[in-house]
């Protein structure tokens, strides 16, 4: 029997990633993390990959951690945790630091590590009815995936300690406002508004996506110096590639 939770498909420069398992709401267990982890390489170490998207089947995007195996893992439970950490984790830092951006597109509930997932994404795109609820600590848990580090960036650490602390559940429209998602869009638009998104950023010349995606990295941490430093690096050798100089005429003779 296929217990797969992971889909990965790369063509036509997107690497797709599908969590395919909306019979147990897309729960983040070990099998999930180990496949997460491994799509998050492949999707790195593919020249190919312009643009990741994360994407969910059915109607919950993740319910987060699966319980269940934490409850029949009590016996070795930190060691269980500390495993599915590890791999969670690695995913997250191999797609932070690609060259290629991450969008998620957001059907559904989206809580637990789900709602990591979005966080971390450089652009998430969500359903209207969408809806985010961390509930870590609701479980007796803290967070992970990342998401104190992305969340208090975001929307500040005031703010990312009362959605973490009281578990409000956002709907599409208040995770917008907050800055956690980028664009809602209807139901029934939220595909064709995903495809029609990367359609775009594959467009752009090739190097433009991948050195704008390093220096909003580079500006998390750095000084204004620092990263005046760092922009001006970026667009001087930019400037001087072939690709751009074709780009420049033809934005000219528009």
């Amino acid at each position: 029997m296929d217990n797969r939770k992971i889909d990965l498909s790369i063509a036509d420069g997107i690497g797709n990633i599908t969590l395919i398992d909306p019979e147990h709401h897309n729960t983040v267990d070990l099998r999930f993390t180990r496949e997460f982890a491994d799509a998050a390489v492949r999707c790195e170490t593919d020249p190919t990959v312009k643009v990741v998207v994360i994407r969910a089947r059915g109607t919950v995007f993740s319910f987060g951690g699966d319980i269940k195996e934490f409850i029949a893992k009590r016996d070795v439970i930190q060691a269980h945790v500390r495993q599915m950490a590890a791999y969670f984790h690695n995913a997250i830092l191999t797609l932070n630091r690609m060259r290629a951006p991450v969008i998620a597109a957001v059907n559904g509930m989206a809580a637990g590590g789900g709602f990591s997932l979005v966080c971390m994404s450089d652009m998430a795109v969500a359903a209207r009815s969408a809806k985010f609820n961390f509930a870590y600590t609701r479980s007796g848990l803290t967070p992970d995936g990342g998401s104190t580090y992305f969340l208090t960036r975001l929307v500040g650490p005031q703010k990312a300690f009362d959605i973490m602390a009281t578990n409000p559940t956002l709907n599409a429209e208040q995770a917008q406002a907050l800055g956690i998602i980028a664009r809602v869009v209807d139901d029934d638009k939220l595909e064709s508004a995903v495809v029609t998104l990367v359609d775009g950023l594959l467009a752009l010349p090739s190097q433009a996506l991948p050195r704008l995606k390093g220096l909003l990295r580079t500006a998390l941490n750095a000084s204004l110096e620092q990263q005046l430093e760092h922009e001006a690096k970026s667009v001087s050798e930019i400037a001087a590639t072939a690709e751009t100089m074709d780009t420049l005429k033809a934005f000219l003779e528009k």
